[in-house]
């Protein structure tokens, strides 16, 4: 009898647990994503010609990613996508890496870097692998895989807008990320993968003043209402922050979340990527009823050291997102390091309350 009962129990734990989670407001969960997760690995070659002119830099960017897929089939509930802007096409469609390194794996056969739009990638001419070259595609792959795993839990994506010149000889200067390039962003998310699974700033404000009222008046939706639903935040400030905001306030029509500071009008997800610098900081934001996004790692250094005080310290402040490289081990080089919470679970119920 107390065999049956513990298997029982055993089959009826993760059913508890899954109900007990979908009835949790959005803010009231800790999920583990990944940093740069469209990122595939630099050839040797060119890794090599890197290493010899900055050790450090190599050792930096020396990590990569499985498809976006398979990292959502595993369960991570967090993505982050870099965007170049490319109005004309062609500004990316052939890396100069490819001639410094002579590198012979094919890059772009299908001429996709050709058309414009928004481009995907980490640094330009000498970091461009991705598993989508373009933003369309890397959509596209989302609501495909969205499209076949029905009443998923919802996904947030940080997008960082690329527009830094490199100066030195050889680097394609980007494009500035303007109010109307942030327009067409905004277009291509709804245009490709339908308003319908996207939750956005409109959904959260309801009939509140500013979207930063509704979050401290706990309007965050249970996570069984935003099941199926992908969620975008802006993962800058300064110039480019306020160019999205601009004509926007209280991100009124827009699709993305902003890393806007605290009691202002567009509040509501927040980046503080150092867990023990801002752990009271994080602590603090989370108990008022913002989301936070935090890491557990960067550059390699904990993968390269073992060292998991920034994941420890992350977890105890409760960021609701929680990003590594690291949710399997490292092929780039020897270690044992590895992210996720108990059993294997990238999603738990918060231990920080509003």
């Amino acid at each position: 009898m107390k065999a049956t009962l513990l298997t029982l129990l055993g089959i009826l734990w993760p059913v508890t647990f899954l109900v007990e989670i979908d009835q949790l407001p959005l803010n009231q969960i800790q999920i583990i994503g990944s940093h740069n997760s469209y990122k595939q690995a630099i050839e040797p070659a060119l890794f090599q010609t890197l290493k010899k002119a900055d050790s450090s830099l190599a050792n930096h960017i020396d990590y990569s990613h499985l498809s976006l897929e398979d990292q959502l089939n595993m369960g991570l509930l967090n993505l982050e996508i870099d965007i170049y802007a490319d109005s004309q096409g062609g500004k990316y469609s052939h890396p100069k890496g490819l001639d410094w390194a002579k590198q012979t794996a094919p890059y772009d056969p299908k001429e996709e870097m050709k058309e414009p739009g928004f481009k995907v990638f980490h640094i330009q001419e000498i970091d461009f692998r991705s598993h989508c070259l373009t933003f369309k595609n890397c959509l596209q792959t989302l609501k495909s895989w969205s499209d076949t795993h029905k009443g998923h839990y919802p996904i947030f994506i940080t997008i960082n807008t690329k527009d830094e010149t490199i100066n030195k000889p050889g680097f394609t200067v980007p494009e500035k990320f303007t109010a109307e390039v942030f327009d067409q962003l905004d277009k291509v998310l709804v245009e490709t993968l339908g308003r319908d699974k996207l939750l956005i700033p409109d959904d959260i404000r309801g009939n509140h003043k500013t979207l930063e009222e509704a979050v401290k008046k706990k309007n965050w939706p249970k996570v069984q209402k935003a099941k199926g639903k992908f969620i975008f935040i802006l993962d800058e400030t300064g110039a480019k922050r306020a160019s999205y905001i601009q004509n926007h306030s209280s991100l009124k029509g827009r699709i993305l979340f902003t890393n806007s500071d605290a009691d202002t009008p567009e509040a509501a997800i927040l980046i503080k990527n150092n867990p023990e610098r801002d752990f009271a900081e994080i602590q603090k934001l989370v108990k008022q009823g913002y989301i936070v996004r935090t890491r557990a790692d960067s550059d390699t250094e904990e993968a390269r050291h073992n060292d998991y005080s920034h994941f420890t310290k992350a977890q105890q402040s409760g960021a609701q997102i929680i990003t590594t490289d690291y949710y399997v081990p490292s092929t780039h080089f020897k270690s044992d390091y590895q992210i996720s919470f108990k059993d294997k679970k990238y999603i738990r119920v918060n231990s920080v309350k509003p």
